[in-house]
């Protein structure tokens, strides 16, 4: 009787063993994700917030700007939270700072 109790021992000890390495796996393994999801989704966004920062730090009256849906104008008016872009020579629209996706070059509108 006390052989098959001396056999069990011997096999939770193997096991035992083989549970520490199977831990560190899954930590290398978990470090490995948090890694991936750093260098594919949280550094990339942080760019871009912090270029649309700068983007929307840096705008002053008379710079063309594109609207997040698409109306290219030129800013006429600034205020903390809002911009007034002129889109036609008798149309002045006011949006959101938040809502300028992009700054274009002086002169782009007219020529197009």
């Amino acid at each position: 009787m006390s052989f098959f109790v001396s056999e069990a021992f011997a096999e939770a000890g193997e096991v035992a063993g083989t549970q520490g390495a199977d831990i560190v796996a899954q930590v290398v393994m978990l470090l490995g994700f948090v890694a991936i999801f750093y260098f594919l989704l949280w550094r990339p966004q942080s760019k871009r917030s912090k270029a649309q920062k700068t983007l929307l730090g840096e705008l002053a009256k008379g710079d063309e700007v594109v609207t997040t849906g698409g109306i290219l104008g030129k800013v006429t008016r600034l205020t903390d939270g809002f911009v007034v872009i002129q889109v036609s020579d008798n149309m002045e629209l006011k949006f959101q700072k938040g809502a300028i996706s992009a700054s274009l070059p002086k002169g782009t509108i007219k020529a197009i």
